[in-house]
């Protein structure tokens, strides 16, 4: 199977095509009629260009540069026994969502900033031009440009609507600030009001108990201990004492008592007067009575004054201590000795000693009493005095936190407007940005291009229509 060249045109065709083209219909009138209606309208538009470059207001563009830096900041502050209040700023540009740029370049357009910069320069809101501003894609900066009649009017606009941009944001900080404290001024007044309660509570409860710290509540707990030992030392004592009492109370074949008689008689002059005499008359008549024999005379004799003795010193120690005749007659024996006298001493001293000690047991054994009576309700109170402290320092470490976060709150001011700063200041213009004499000719020129291709169009249309016509 063969294929067939592709089928060319006619010869006849295109040159009649090309006759047609050249030469047009054999009408002179067509010819001038043509020039005249494409004559006008590019007459028309090189009136309009060089009217538009001629009576255009010139105007020139002053750009700036603004940058909002994308780091965060974040604070600490611990004070010691109180708390720790801490601060943490996200960076502006950490949400895939909100765009400080954005923002910004909303509130740049704002009627309330271009008004506030009209009236910066005295002029009206409507005859201040609305910015233009540019986003760079990936960057933090913002790129504002304003037109002016001159270079240094451009500029000034500029520069005007910068410095109210920035008045603007200081302001709106301001404002969160204000509010913002006012708020947590609110939230302080409480917490303090609740930390004046919770202290008015355990100032109540500490003069009520009398129980101030835990403190207070070790040291009774360890005077309560001490007691306890000082008892066990007491009734050691006691017992020693006692101990010495009875072996020298046995050693004397004589009980406290009649010791103590002992010493009354002995510190009674008349008493030991007699006393002494009885002594040697009673020595002088064992002498004689073993030399000479009971009858003799003057043993009877010494005899008579013995009993004679007796009886004066019976009724004088019966006077002094109020015991019988008999008891005083018996005591008379144990005073006579000054060693037994000292041995009485001694046995008087530590019996009065053991009631000393005997006395400081007991009044050992009821503190000890009264105390551990009163510990079972004092560990209750210490339990609740230290609830109550412990509530007071939780509020104490809450207030001063929140007045710590309060402050470090206002240290960063940018939170939620981010800080801005100019990269590129206003500029002052060179060159004017319009009317461009080169766009005005290249748009000149290539309206009157676009004109002579639709006269041109216009001119072959017939045979274009003829064409599809044959198609369809």
């Amino acid at each position: 199977m063969t294929t067939g060249a592709p089928a060319t045109p006619s010869p006849r065709r295109l040159v009649r095509a090309w006759i047609v083209v050249r030469d047009g219909l054999p009408s002179f009138g067509r010819y001038r009629r043509y020039v005249t209606s494409m004559a006008l309208p590019v007459l028309a538009l090189w009136v309009l260009t060089a009217i538009y470059l001629v009576a255009a207001p010139v105007s020139y563009t002053s750009k700036m540069t603004l940058i909002l830096p994308g780091s965060g900041v974040g604070g600490s502050i611990n004070v010691d026994q109180i708390g720790q209040a801490s601060t943490v700023t996200s960076s502006a540009f950490a949400s895939a969502t909100l765009s400080p740029t954005v923002n910004y370049k909303r509130l740049l357009m704002t009627d309330m900033t271009v008004r506030h910069a009209a009236a910066r320069l005295g002029m009206k809101p409507s005859a201040f031009p609305q910015p233009d501003i540019k986003l760079t894609d990936q960057t933090n900066l913002i790129e504002v440009s304003v037109k002016g009649p001159t270079p240094k009017a451009a500029h000034d606009r500029l520069e005007a609507l910068r410095d109210t941009f920035l008045e603007n944001l200081e302001q709106l900080r301001a404002d969160e600030a204000a509010k913002r404290e006012e708020v947590d001024r609110s939230a302080i007044a409480r917490l303090q009001q609740k930390a004046h309660e919770t202290q008015q509570r355990l100032l109540d409860f500490q003069s009520h108990s009398g129980l101030v710290s835990e403190e207070q509540f070790r040291n009774r707990i360890a005077a309560l201990d001490a007691l306890k030992d000082r008892y066990r030392q007491t009734i050691a004592e006691l017992r020693q004492q006692n101990a010495q009492t009875g072996r020298l109370s046995q050693s004397l074949n004589a009980g406290v008592v009649d010791a103590r008689v002992a010493m009354v008689l002995k510190a009674d002059q008349p008493f030991q007067s007699l006393l002494g005499r009885y002594a040697q008359i009673n020595t002088g008549l064992a002498e004689k009575a073993a030399t000479l024999g009971d009858r003799h005379g003057l043993v009877r004799e010494l005899s008579a004054q013995d009993r004679e003795l007796r009886d004066q010193l019976a009724a004088r120690g019966s006077a002094l201590t109020g015991l019988s005749r008999d008891r005083v007659l018996k005591l008379i024996d144990l005073s006579v000795s000054d060693g037994r006298s000292a041995l009485m001493q001694n046995l008087v001293s530590f019996d009065s000693q053991a009631s000393g000690t005997r006395a400081g047991a007991e009044e050992i054994a009821r503190q000890i009493s009264d105390q551990t009576m009163k510990s079972r309700q004092l560990v209750a109170e210490a339990s609740q005095l230290a609830d109550l402290d412990r509530d007071l320092k939780v509020a104490d470490a809450v207030l001063s936190s929140a007045l710590a976060r309060l402050d470090t709150n206002k240290a960063d001011p940018f939170a939620s407007y981010p800080l801005v700063q100019t990269l590129e200041a206003p500029s002052l213009p060179e060159r004017k940005t319009s009317p461009s004499p080169l766009l005005a000719l290249a748009g000149a020129l290539a309206g009157t291009v676009f004109i002579f291709i639709g006269f041109g169009l216009v001119w072959i249309r017939q045979p274009i229509i003829q064409m599809i016509l044959r198609k369809f």
